[in-house]
């Protein structure tokens, strides 16, 4: 077994996470296994119970462990499927040695961080670089990814374990590559490595000697620059690899491969590569990253959350959106609206910003409604719904957004005013969402449903959403939710045109949503994005791309394929009327995608006049009359806690 332990100095936040999954689609494209593991020195359990505003997403795996999202980075990039041991969190090892000294394990003697913490640190990561990730091949090659900055007073355990766990492995086995930053502050004009030398000081200081720097910069890095770090670092030239900002993280790989790294991986760990085979290398990613250069005619996706002010609280969601728009041939806009802002209390408190959100949301091409906790922006994500549903906007939402979804249609389809969800109003006489008492144990922390569970059609239901992904019997998705549809109200709500087209396997849990009349407004109570993949993109997501460009109906028709016309850029494209398209649809015989009656076209939003929303409903009339489009804001989102 091979190991490369990835760390980093001068902030955090450099892209280790980024570097750490480039390392592994470098070997992987030789043809080498790869798993990986992601250290994160906080004393938590796991990432469970995190705002999204502290590290981003809580990411969740087959197993339902809720993790960082870096290991969301390790699966899309190498395509593998981790476990709940290839986290390890200060936590974790805390309660493992403090179980075993309860149970008598260590015979008496006095426990200590060394040698029984480091100990318990490296027999973890030797054991589970050995569990298969990918079908049952044994990994060679493990990427491990140590969280935080060297120096960092919790990472130091850690620190440690490794600086004892080189001469346990040996040198042949195990390498560190230093990820640093190198500044380039605007009054000098040039970079600045002394950042870098102070950290890998300090990272020989605590036994570690790099055997790669890789320095991140805004841009290129000379020649020279280089040269200083490899003299006063102690390192040759070939071994210290400069990777600026680019536009793609699909380009890392390719200018690490560009820097020899595989050539020095395979001298260095003796990997035994056949150099001979290199052209075939990464050419997938070569193809996908010339895509993304070449890419010309956008697509604009609003999503309506409320963590917007921290782009990584949707993370799998981006990616997702990105794997999708590249598969359609199209360059993905974002468009972040804060939830809150489009309620009635904004339209009071602050008008402008209530306008220019509006006014945002309308201009997009689809909407996206993601998952949240917590009671604050709910009835934005709510009021964002109705205006996709009455407007003929494609649209998809998930977990809370099938929530949002279902609240609103009770409300203003069945009449049911004071429908909501229990998490917010406990007391509501029309609980449309109600919590699952056998997931809801008092404690927060892995007590939701979690992971991959199986979501089953229903029989002789012919949708839109089941032949996006093929017309299986059933599917398996990663979830992550405390709250579910109310069995009860289904048979009204289907009543008036809303379609649960899928279920769990004891038919009792609602997992999919669909609208009939509307060109594309599905909603999945689980996490779609978690199992998206560059080269594979998933199947909601590509629904709701194609559906926002006008191109659903076609790629439909041919299968699930998409036509070269479909990938072309050609300008005569936009030539096709969503009328033509809704035609095509009504031909397929799917139910629930006729033309709508009242002759409104999905697009009456885009002008800037308010007399062109006139069929929103009255609390929301005029949002989009004639405003500019401002910067997103936010609200405290203090209560914003793992508490769905």
């Amino acid at each position: 077994m091979k190991y490369i332990l990835v760390t980093g100095g001068v902030i955090s936040g450099v892209g280790k996470g980024v570097i750490a999954s480039s390392f592994g689609t470098l070997l992987k494209s030789c043809q080498l296994d790869v798993t990986s593991i992601k250290i994160d020195p906080y004393i938590n359990i796991d990432a469970g119970t995190f705002s999204p505003y502290e590290h981003g997403e809580v990411y969740v795996l087959d197993d339902g462990a809720e993790v960082d999202l870096d290991l969301g980075n390790y699966e899309r990039f190498l395509d593998i499927t981790l476990h709940r041991d290839n986290n390890i969190t200060t936590g974790k090892i805390y309660k493992l040695v403090i179980e075993k000294e309860r149970t008598g394990e260590y015979l008496g003697k006095t426990v200590q961080v060394v040698p029984h913490i480091t100990d318990a640190i490296q027999e973890w990561v030797e054991r589970v670089a050995q569990t298969p990730v990918q079908g049952s091949s044994k990994p060679q090659v493990c990427i491990i990814e140590l969280g935080g900055t060297i120096g960092d007073i919790e990472g130091m355990p850690f620190v440690e374990a490794f600086r004892q766990f080189q001469f346990r492995v040996k040198r042949e086995n195990f390498c560190v590559a230093h990820v640093s930053l190198v500044p380039l502050p605007k009054a000098t004009g040039e970079p600045k490595t002394k950042p870098t030398q102070s950290s890998v000081r300090e990272l020989r200081g605590c036994g570690l000697s790099p055997d790669l720097i890789v320095c991140r910069s805004e841009k290129p890095i000379g020649l020279e620059v280089k040269e200083k770090i490899s003299n006063f670092c102690h390192v040759g030239p070939d071994q210290v690899i400069c990777i600026h900002d680019l536009n793609s993280i699909y380009h890392v790989p390719l200018l690490m491969e560009q820097n020899g790294v595989i050539e020095y991986l395979n001298e260095r760990l003796q990997l035994n590569i056949d150099m001979s085979k290199r052209t075939k290398c990464l050419q997938h990613w070569r193809d996908l990253a010339r895509r993304t250069e070449t890419v010309r005619r956008e697509v604009s996706i609003a999503i309506v959350g409320k963590y917007t002010k921290f782009a990584d609280s949707y993370a799998s969601v981006v990616k997702a959106l990105q794997h999708a728009a590249l598969a359609a041939n199209r360059k993905l806009v974002l468009v972040f609206i804060e939830s809150c802002q489009l309620e009635q209390e904004t339209l009071v408190s602050e008008p402008s910003k209530y306008h220019k959100e509006w006014q945002r949301l309308c201009d997009s091409d689809g909407i996206l409604v993601p998952g949240g906790f917590g009671s604050r922006g709910m009835e934005g994500k709510i009021r964002a719904c109705r205006w996709a549903r009455e407007n003929q906007k494609p649209m998809l939402g998930i977990c809370l957004g099938l929530q949002a979804a279902v609240i609103e249609f009770a409300r203003n389809k069945l009449g049911l005013k004071d429908a909501n969800t229990t998490e917010i109003d406990p007391q509501t006489g029309n609980a449309l969402v109600i919590d699952m008492p056998e997931h809801h144990t008092g404690q927060l922390g892995g007590t939701m449903r979690l992971g991959k569970r199986t979501t089953v059609f229903s029989e002789g239901c012919t949708s839109i959403i089941r032949q996006l992904y093929g017309n299986p019997k059933s599917i398996e998705e990663r979830h992550r939710h405390r709250y579910e549809v109310n069995p009860k109200y289904v048979p009204q709500l289907e009543e008036h045109g809303m379609r649960f087209v899928a279920t769990d396997v004891d038919k009792t849990r609602m997992e999919i949503i669909e609208l009939r009349d509307h060109p594309y407004f599905v909603a999945t109570q689980y996490h779609p994005e978690y199992l998206s993949r560059p080269l594979k993109p998933s199947p909601p997501f590509l629904g709701l791309i194609l559906a926002s460009v006008d191109r659903l109906p076609q790629y439909i028709q041919r299968g699930c394929r998409l036509s070269p016309r479909q990938l072309s850029d050609a300008s005569s494209d936009e030539e096709e009327t969503y009328v033509g398209a809704t035609k095509l649809m009504k031909s397929l015989q799917i139910t629930g995608t006729t033309t709508p009656t009242n002759g409104i076209s999905r697009n009456a939003c885009r002008s800037s006049n308010s007399s062109t929303i006139s069929t929103v409903s009255s609390d929301i009339e005029g949002a989009c009359g004639g405003v500019g489009v401002g910067p997103t804001t936010t609200n405290g989102h203090g209560e914003d806690i793992g508490k769905e």
